[in-house]
């Protein structure tokens, strides 16, 4: 194993059990080091800090473990177990939620990797090359930890790892047990919906909202609601099992769309109450009238995975925001977000600030809103809490 020596004074970060290690920290190593090799990390005196994965960039090591110890089968299935106790302590998974967040990178402190759970089916995702490698290693650790709850784990990764790794993933099962008929649908708060991990975006459907999604539910009934940037549906489906008279799923892409028809169908729903549209949100906002809707959801992409992005997500926030405001009659509710891990909740509600004043319009909020507890924020990690969201009171 290759020993990598910080420069003096730049121990301090590792000392708060900050994951990650700066390629502008390190003096030296001992030897050659790829991309994703499995590190020791000392500091320029030579004491032990860490030990992580290599990685091409500005950040030089992720830290798997601040104790000297072996990287081994049994290490990957006590951190497995250590994040399956942490949702168990949240009430996941239970007889009506059967799909959440197994490991939150970070979160858990497993840096780099993400395995969402659907039903009996663990989708795994590595975001660098130290956890593509010990992959084999995860999906080993997942099935003695999960034992005969899980039919297959699935890696889809190929859209995730980084491209400096030189490696070429292709998707695919890396287990599936014999005469098993894998299935897709998950129920999530008793609503039943579809995980595509095959070919939808991220492992196949947005686990972080799920609390979100139950907190509309205390606003839907006898509201007309236009979901934005729908993706599957999700706030649709809760909507109108609220007691919505009326929802619009929209996207711009037409896979997307289809997704959201197809859950809305799958929990049953009268199709006169729902209708899906193809179209950007900017351009929908634009052709509807004031008090068409009476709750409007924005849950746009992120806009900023960068610090160089910020200044322009913070124009996107604002203009998008400010239109839906204007589109609102007083009495009806914005529920807002941004997934810009770069973006502030402090700035976002700056950009919410500004748009209320374009849209001249009074505001109030009523909650302030973040990923669901299966997406758990490493204290020492802040980074982690990418998710801000604000229900909002439009006058």
């Amino acid at each position: 194993m290759v020993t990598i020596k910080l420069k003096k004074g730049k121990e301090d970060s590792l000392l708060r059990h900050h994951p990650w290690i700066f390629s502008g920290a390190i003096h030296s190593a001992t030897g050659e080091v790829e991309d994703g090799d499995i590190v020791r990390v000392e500091s320029s005196d030579g004491n032990f800090l860490a030990i992580g994965h290599s990685s091409i960039g500005s950040i030089a090591v992720r830290v798997l473990s601040f104790t000297d110890e072996e990287i081994d089968l049994n290490w990957w299935a006590k951190r497995i177990n250590s994040a399956l106790s942490v949702r168990k302590a949240s009430g996941l998974p239970s007889k009506e939620t059967n799909a959440y967040r197994l490991v939150h990178g970070e979160g858990d402190s497993l840096p780099g990797l993400v395995v969402d759970i659907y039903d009996k089916v663990a989708v795994i995702q590595c975001h660098s090359t130290g956890m593509y490698l010990c992959r084999k290693y995860i999906q080993e650790a997942i099935c003695m930890v999960l034992g005969n709850s899980i039919d297959a784990v699935y890696d889809k990764s190929k859209g995730t790892l980084p491209q400096t790794s030189g490696i070429e993933p292709k998707d695919g099962y890396l287990f599936q047990r014999q005469g098993v008929v894998i299935a897709t649908n998950m129920t999530e708060n008793g609503h039943e919906f579809m995980a595509n991990w095959l070919g939808g975006q991220k492992t196949g459907f947005f686990l972080d909202q799920r609390d979100n999604r139950q907190l509309l539910s205390k606003y839907a009934k006898g509201k007309r609601v236009l979901n934005t940037f729908c993706y599957t549906g999700g706030f649709s489906v809760y909507a109108l099992a609220a007691g919505a008279t009326y929802c619009e799923s929209v996207d711009s892409s037409e896979k997307a769309v289809q997704l959201a028809h197809d859950n809305i169908e799958l929990n049953g729903f009268d199709k006169k109450s729902h209708k899906e549209t193809v179209s950007d949100t900017m351009d929908l906002l634009a052709g509807i009238d004031e008090g068409d809707f009476d709750l409007i959801i924005l849950d746009p992409p992120a806009y900023a995975k960068h610090q160089s992005a910020i200044s322009n997500a913070l124009q996107g926030y604002k203009r998008l925001n400010a239109r839906a405001m204007s589109k609102l009659k007083p009495g009806s509710l914005l529920f807002t977000f941004s997934c810009s891990q770069a973006v502030s909740s402090e700035k976002f509600q700056e950009a919410i600030f500004s748009a209320a004043k374009i849209a001249k319009r009074q505001v109030r909020i009523l909650h302030r809103m973040t990923q669901g507890a299966d997406h758990p924020v490493n204290i020492y990690h802040p980074e982690g809490q990418y998710l801000k969201g604000l229900v909002l009171f439009i006058e």
